[in-house]
């Protein structure tokens, strides 16, 4: 019988190339390592004779992969740092092995990070590791317990736990939002914070005003963002009025950063938020930052029922 094992490259080999792929330099890669250049240079070398073809098209003082090349990084990579983390987690004494949570760029700064203080003070012996990515991450290939997503009810995958809707509305700061939302001056003459995402044209001031049968207003300018929360620390700062997605900047609203243009009704999409899970038996870790996901979420929910027009 065949034995697999015996046609795997080497591991110092292939520590090496994903050493060198990901910083796209031998010398900082071999500082990594704590090995000299030439060292790592073997080793590429010798993964590549391995393979029987190139990995890396080097040019004067610059390295570029092949697409065997890349198509190696993105399986070995992630490999090798779940092994490493595997490695570090059982040489802990009395440590248990991080908890993943992944969501958006945008979720991850206005949702999660604001409230992880709260659960570690509760969960001193839980790691949390974060992995904020735009990209939607395989969960069981990544070693990600758990994940937000953010999509429609048919899209979500079976077990996902429903955590909120997609609420959306006019934000600003005190200070703008006493002049954007007076009554009969709306939104005219306001520095209007665009997201600039094709893909979800119901966060862009054109799609919502048109969903509303409202004439496009004729703003001071347009300041524009390809991620959400710039979009929200933009209006947080006073920088103009932005379309605020309410399960995201309720706690903005709740302390004060934020006003909602009132006397409004509040537009919602068909997306909302999930949480789903690697495991239909987690660990008890994984469980407890479920739990305490979803008790935040209870407050939010409760938070968002008593905004004008959802009540």
């Amino acid at each position: 019988m065949d034995n697999d094992l015996l046609g795997l490259p080497p591991l110092d080999a292939l520590r090496g190339f994903v050493a060198v792929a990901r910083r796209m330099s031998i010398t900082l890669a071999a500082q990594d390592l704590c090995l000299t250049q030439s060292a790592v240079s073997r080793q590429v070398q010798a993964l590549e004779e391995h393979l029987g073809t190139a990995l890396f098209i080097r040019r004067h003082r610059a390295l570029a992969l092949t697409p065997t090349g890349e198509e190696l990084l993105h399986i070995a990579s992630p490999w090798l740092e779940r092994l490493s983390e595997f490695t570090h987690s059982i040489r802990q004494d009395g440590r248990v092995r991080p908890v993943t949570i992944t969501a958006s760029i945008g979720v991850t700064a206005l949702w999660i990070l604001p409230r992880l203080g709260a659960f570690q003070a509760a969960h001193p012996h839980i790691d949390v590791r974060v992995a904020a990515n735009n990209r939607m991450l395989d969960l069981e290939p990544e070693g990600i317990d758990l994940a937000i997503r953010y999509c429609r009810e048919a899209q979500a995958p079976r077990g996902a736990i429903h955590l909120f809707n997609e609420h959306i509305v006019p934000v600003a700061s005190k200070s703008v939002a006493a002049v954007a939302f007076k009554r009969g001056n709306e939104l005219s003459q306001q520095i209007l914070l665009e997201f600039d995402d094709r893909m979800r044209p119901w966060l862009r001031w054109s799609d919502w005003l048109r969903q509303r049968g409202l004439p496009s207003p004729e703003p001071k300018a347009y300041l524009h963002f390809n991620q959400y929360d710039q979009v929200i620390q933009a209006a947080i700062a006073g920088h103009g009025v932005a379309l605020g997605r309410i399960g995201l900047v309720f706690p903005m609203l709740e302390d004060g950063r934020l006003v909602a243009q009132p006397d409004i009704d509040i537009e919602s999409s068909d997306y909302a938020y999930w949480l789903i899970g690697m495991s239909s038996a987690p660990r008890p870790e994984v469980t407890a930052l479920r739990d305490w996901i979803m008790k935040e979420v209870a407050h939010v929910a409760d938070g968002i029922a008593n905004i004008k027009g959802l009540g």
